[in-house]
């Protein structure tokens, strides 16, 4: 099942019993963000704040707060199904003589058909505020007490190369300033940050931005996608929703925004104006310092009659972009596989918000092999962030921790097998002594031979006789201790 837009999605949450309805009056600073983080933390259900302190819409948060929801946002029973579409797609480049590629011609008509598809009329567009504008009226959450204010946290950012004139959609945290304008809180290596940059080499003044609030859910996932730089994030959600995502021409900038959304904001950002953005409570669970930023200026908003609000909490895990990154992990793997098919599974484990650690087992075929898909690791696009990248052998299961580290604290020798290297780090970082750049390890847990320097007989592992397993497993469900 696809969704066309968000109301949609929480239609059928509810239908499912996975959406809690809260009709008392709930306060937007601080409050709404302990309920979800509580509910979150739980494995409880999506949350709709029906009466907001201080604005006349309601607030809709843990929408992507489990597996299943997750699962369910993108139109399919399991993670594992974005696999298999996406392997079946990378096998469209190699069809053998005539015959062949008359057969893919269905598969390649069917993606050509999910590029996004402008209307002339929106639901987005219902009602229309040019004149006066005011970002006040949002009910805006302040989710953790020493964050320097109100933060939009679930904003899918369109921008616009200014040389190719490609747009992009990402989500960028915006703290909100006052009634006209908010932080654009866009990382250096982000699509965003590019294209500002391309701005002011440009010659521009200013860069033309909107700001979807509450899309479709395969389109708000889009937007955090690691996409490289080009690919359209819309081309992916209709290939996620199978179906293209309707657009419409925003009322004030020349964009394209999704036409189902609850809010647009429009407006630019001044290529030479900066003001101080933050602390915030981030997905490391520690607060980002306050930095100079972008800063956002509103010309328009626009809504539909009854618009819902969508949220995020983000702070220590689990929270809802670790799912949403399990979304990430399981879409990429194919091309991972692509670039490095000794690679069997990779994982990034709720403790190392993203970024900070990556699993892989790999099939060890010669010495360094591990070192090896480290440094190509490193190589590919937003793994350049990965800070620590554990490998291990084909048939360790990289999704229990308990047997990476089993493996970890008990197959490495530290001068052997630990690799530390320079490179780029995510923004978040706070370890490293300066910003952006510093040290990266590598473990190697996989086991060694004689050809890596290890002239002792490596162990076998500890494990019940198969037949002996097969026979319990008879006699337990026999006994009835299922």
């Amino acid at each position: 099942m696809a969704f066309n837009n968000l109301r949609d999605f929480i239609g059928a949450l509810e239908q499912r019993g996975q959406l809690q309805r809260i009709p008392v009056e709930v306060d937007p600073i601080l409050e709404i963000a302990a309920i979800s983080d509580k509910v979150v933390k739980a494995g409880g259900p999506a949350l709709f704040f029906e009466q907001v302190k201080g604005s006349p819409y309601p607030v809709v948060t843990n929408l992507f707060g489990t597996p299943e929801r997750t699962a369910l946002a993108l139109g399919i029973s399991d993670l594992k199904e974005l696999e298999a579409r996406v392997r079946e797609v990378l096998t469209l480049p190699s069809p053998q003589g005539w015959w062949g590629k008359l057969k893919e011609l269905p598969r390649l008509l069917e993606l050509s058909k999910l590029f996004p598809v402008e209307v002339k009329k929106a639901p987005c567009q219902e009602v229309v505020e040019t004149d006066r504008p005011s970002l006040e009226e949002l009910p805006v959450l302040k989710c953790w007490p020493q964050d320097g204010g109100r933060f939009i946290t679930l904003p899918l950012v369109i921008t616009k190369d200014p040389e190719t004139g490609r747009q992009n959609l990402g989500m960028y945290r915006m703290q909100v300033f006052d009634s006209r304008t908010a932080g654009m809180h866009w990382h250096p290596h982000k699509d965003g940050a590019e294209n500002y940059r391309r701005a002011g080499t440009a010659g521009n003044q200013s860069l033309p931005v909107a700001v979807a609030l509450g899309a479709d859910p395969a389109t708000i996932y889009a937007a955090t996608a690691p996409l490289p730089l080009g690919v359209d994030e819309l081309l992916l959600a209709g290939f996620l929703r199978r179906q293209p995502v309707p657009v419409v021409k925003a009322r004030t900038v020349d964009l394209l925004v999704p036409a189902e959304a609850e809010f647009i904001l429009e407006g630019y950002v001044n290529l030479e104006e900066r003001r101080p953005e933050g602390p915030f409570g981030d997905h490391t669970g520690f607060y980002t310092p306050t930095e100079m930023y972008p800063v956002f200026h509103l010309t328009a908003i626009t809504h539909r009659a009854k618009p819902l609000y969508p949220a995020t909490v983000v702070g220590r895990p689990p929270m809802e972009d670790y799912f949403l990154g399990k979304v990430t992990e399981r879409l990429f793997l194919p091309f991972i596989q692509l670039v490095l098919p000794e690679v069997v599974d990779f994982s990034f484990p709720l403790e190392g918000t993203f970024h900070n650690c990556a699993v892989v087992s790999i099939r060890k075929s010669y010495p360094g092999h591990a070192r090896k898909v480290m440094h190509a690791l490193w190589g590919l696009g937003q793994m350049m962030y990965t800070k620590t990248i554990i490998v291990v052998d084909a048939h360790v299961d990289v999704q229990d921790m308990s047997q990476v580290w089993w493996r970890v604290f008990n197959n490495v020798d530290p001068r052997r097998d630990l690799v530390i290297t320079d490179g780029p780090l995510d923004a978040l970082d706070h370890s490293s002594p300066q910003p952006l750049y510093g040290a990266k390890l590598g473990i190697d847990a996989t086991s060694k031979g004689p050809s890596e320097g290890h002239h002792r007989p490596w162990p076998s592992e500890i494990e019940v006789d198969p037949a002996t397993k097969d026979l319990i497993a008879k006699r337990w469900k026999e006994y009835g201790f299922d």
